[in-house]
């Protein structure tokens, strides 16, 4: 990749999101009594920890230092879980699937950052992809409950 991949802001912005989505898997994965869709979600998991490995490339390239962990969002996506988890896998997909909201829309609007360039490009369009899978996955199967 080039050295100019794209905002320093908005790698670090992206950064924060996939750790505040990664404590969200590790939560719904603690708490779902399923085990198929526990092992579906460890997947998913899976995908944001590679969008971890993506942008922490990005960050050095840019010299900027990568967050480690997420930020005080945090604490509202796995709070979610953890109340759904009082109704039930379903209601903790659900609370899922309002988490993928964040990251799908993160990433539809990260290609059209003015400074991203072909390479983060791709990357966001296939990161958009993976969330769009995961959210939709979620809410059908939570809606098949």
């Amino acid at each position: 990749m080039a050295t100019k991949i794209t905002s320093k802001k908005l790698v670090k912005d992206l950064l924060y999101l996939e750790h505040d989505a990664i404590a969200a898997y590790d939560s719904c994965i603690e708490r779902l009594d399923d085990k198929t869709l526990r092992a579906t979600i460890a997947e998913f998991k899976q995908d944001h920890l590679q969008h971890v490995v993506v942008l922490n490339e990005m960050a050095r390239e840019l010299g900027i230092e990568a967050p480690i962990e997420g930020d005080m969002k945090q604490m509202l996506t796995t709070g979610k879980i953890a109340l759904a988890d009082l109704m039930g896998d379903a209601a903790i997909l659900k609370a899922m699937t309002t988490n993928e909201d964040d990251t799908v829309t993160a990433y539809e609007r990260a290609p059209r950052h003015e400074d991203a360039i072909p390479q983060s490009k791709a990357f966001f369009m296939k990161a958009h992809e993976d969330e769009l899978r995961h959210r939709a996955r979620m809410e059908t199967t939570a809606k098949a409950m």
